[in-house]
């Protein structure tokens, strides 16, 4: 089997020396996906929960460029640079995946890229 390192057209551009999303079989290992519009490349304001709905439609336009949508996600994680953001970012995290949620963990860190609020990793299945 070989990796694919697939690099997004749609959205955010990496900020570093990695792709979107390394395709290896079945599985799809998603790069970190932050507040950022692609349309811009500039973080969103408004905060963190402008940020979080930016993330999750992030990873939705990759996943779509993917053949691929939300379900498809097995496992995600979130850094979040204050966890007592937690109750709120669940909120917008539920509208995007559910009712059959994949697994997540989610961690507190001092600082992100950007000096952004939210990031969130994905595994997913590509079942295209």
């Amino acid at each position: 089997m070989e990796k694919i390192c697939f690099k997004t057209s749609k959205g955010p551009a990496a900020i570093g020396p990695y792709c979107t999303a390394a395709i290896y079989g079945d599985t799809v290992y998603m790069s970190g996906m932050i507040g950022v519009d692609p349309s811009i490349q500039k973080p969103v304001e408004g905060g963190v929960l402008a940020q979080a709905r930016q993330v999750f439609e992030n990873i939705k336009t990759v996943l779509g460029e993917l053949g691929l949508t939300m379900d498809d996600v097995l496992k995600t994680t979130v850094f979040l640079t204050n966890l007592g953001d937690f109750a709120e970012v669940n909120k917008i995290y539920a509208e995007y995946f559910g009712p059959n949620y994949p697994a997540r963990s989610c961690v507190e860190v001092s600082k992100l890229p950007m000096g952004l609020f939210i990031e969130v990793e994905c595994i997913v299945a590509n079942r295209k």
